[in-house]
């Protein structure tokens, strides 16, 4: 059987030799992302990341975190005929195709219950860590401890919901998308998305703190 890593590699791989047969002049206008010669230029997160017939580079000039070059790539080979603009927040299972199992359970396991793990009794913390990663704060109809807003992707960004524990409930954490996420991106890019977010907000607030 394959090493994880083995696998990895090979679907980067695919990935690369789909992405090299893209035009990113042709879908430049579509996604909101730069083009200079053969190169696409992506800013996920606050950092800058470069795609070409090479592979997916970091700013270093380093292949990122597999989720980060599986979302990107998506983001490109997933590109949709025409802008779709719909602002309105929508929660994953809103979506048409997140019905399966497994894309549920990720997105409640990697990204709800490890945030509400590493931040509860931490509100300070988590507001301070999220205006490090370029979040701005959002007010929202229903009241929530935290609602912090953050551009991912050019066409998207993600609303962190987050209300601490007290004396009758536990702390709980949402995170909310826009409805036009799902013509950009698929449901297990969609969660891998709100788990890159939720890690380096962990990953950040670690960092910090050493």
């Amino acid at each position: 059987m394959l090493q994880r890593s083995a696998i990895f590699d090979q679907n980067y791989d695919s990935y690369v030799e789909q992405l090299a047969k893209i035009n990113f002049k042709s879908i430049k206008t579509i996604l909101g992302i730069a083009c200079h010669g053969d190169q696409a230029q992506i800013h996920f997160l606050n950092h800058k990341y470069l795609i070409s017939k090479n592979g997916i580079k970091n700013s270093s000039g380093n292949r990122p975190d597999y989720r980060i070059c599986v979302i990107l790539a998506k983001y490109i080979l997933l590109c949709p005929s025409q802008i779709h603009l719909d602002t309105k927040w929508v929660s994953f299972k809103d979506f048409k195709r997140t019905s399966h199992f497994t894309n549920t359970n990720f997105f409640a396991s990697d990204t709800q219950s490890v945030m509400v793990k590493h931040f509860s009794g931490r509100l300070k913390a988590l507001f301070n860590i999220s205006k490090k990663l370029g979040g701005v704060p959002h007010k929202m109809e229903t009241p929530y401890d935290l609602s912090v807003q953050f551009n991912v992707l050019p066409r998207m960004s993600l609303l962190l919901l987050f209300n601490d524990s007290d004396e009758d409930f536990p702390a709980h954490c949402n995170v909310l998308f826009p409805k036009h996420a799902e013509f950009y991106l698929d449901p297990e890019s969609l969660a891998v998305t709100s788990a890159v977010l939720a890690n380096s907000l962990i990953e950040t607030d670690q960092t910090w703190s050493d």
